[in-house]
């Protein structure tokens, strides 16, 4: 997840904020009159009490599973009462079916069908179907900490499953809403050496990534962040002796809003880049085996559960869709 305010140059930014803000004050929010404080300052897009930003039907089991599990909020100790948090939304599309194995299975199926069974997850307290802010056991990246949700690679949101063949695949699953990016090289200066000396070697024996001359490509968001997650699902596959999580391969989903052309289709942030047809592709030529890497809509990702979940459609329809 990125810096909300690095995307106030995109339309479907501003589209989406004008969105929440009319909502706010209405039954979504729960009369939520906004102008909370983010980073100490009012806004009208922020709400006074983060918990009305959670879907009213899972806030008090999200609250606790966060919090039985050690992970850290987006920008503090708490739900945030910023309405374009992709944090928030990743938990309000998702959380709702994570103890629903037939459909968490659907939804995985709809992304790539090719899955008998979704398991357990060992990592949390309570084993179910979804798991959020997932990290490894041990730190295979170099990276020291292995908070969940904070100062170390960590998936957004997680789904382990059993392949058709009997594999059992991880499934991380990255979540995008309003982000965009800024042309920032992260292999730059002393912070940039030290990632430099915490990836390159693992980039360069990666079977999924590809190597370039020119790497910087890999230290550019998104796909910085899309590279960690590839190999932390690399190092967790081949450290699965001594790994929670023990799997035999991976799919990888980045879930993006369609309309998000500003993260989606713009070139020019990509000064590094293998490609010039924006960000997938760009990424998919990173990529040795293309297939494990999927794109998909938040609203095409549900659509298999819209008639089950009638309730959490409606709310997103409202709010997001």
């Amino acid at each position: 997840m990125s810096k909300i305010f690095k995307t106030m140059s995109s339309k479907y930014y501003f589209a989406q904020r004008n969105k929440q803000q009319d909502l706010i004050g209405t039954a979504i929010f729960n009369g939520d009159k906004g102008n909370g404080l983010f980073k100490n300052k009012p806004y009208p897009f922020v709400l006074s009490n983060g918990d009305n930003n959670i879907f009213s039907p899972v806030v008090v089991d999200a609250k606790k599973y966060f919090n039985e599990n050690g992970i850290s909020w987006w920008s503090g100790d708490k739900p945030t009462g910023h309405v374009l948090s992709s944090q928030i939304a990743c938990i309000n599309h998702l959380f709702a079916i994570r103890k629903d194995k037939n459909a968490v299975l659907k939804v995985l199926n709809g992304v790539l069908n090719e899955f008998s069974e979704v398991l357990p997850i060992e990592c949390d307290n309570d084993k179910q179907y979804i798991a959020f802010e997932v990290v490894s056991t041990h730190d295979h990246l170099n990276e020291i900490n292995t908070t969940r949700g904070a100062n170390c690679t960590s998936v957004d949101a997680f789904i382990l499953a059993k392949h058709k063949s009997g594999e059992i695949w991880l499934i991380p699953i990255e979540w995008k809403y309003v982000e965009s990016y800024n042309t920032d090289d992260k292999s730059a200066g002393k912070s940039g050496e030290t990632r430099k000396n915490r990836y390159n070697d693992l980039i360069k024996k990666s079977k999924q990534l590809k190597w370039f001359d020119d790497y910087k490509v890999y230290y550019q968001e998104p796909f910085y962040q899309l590279m960690r997650q590839t190999l932390w699902a690399e190092q967790v596959i081949a450290n699965k002796a001594t790994e929670t999580l023990k799997a035999d391969n991976f799919l990888h989903i980045h879930v993006i809003p369609k309309n998000n052309d500003a993260l989606l289709k713009t070139n020019t942030r990509y000064p590094y880049n293998v490609s010039d047809k924006g960000m997938e592709d760009t990424w998919r030529s990173c990529l040795n085996d293309q297939s494990k890497y999927r794109i998909v809509d938040p609203e095409v990702l549900l659509s298999p559960v819209a008639d089950e979940y009638n309730e959490l459609v409606e709310y997103l329809k409202k709010r997001y869709w």
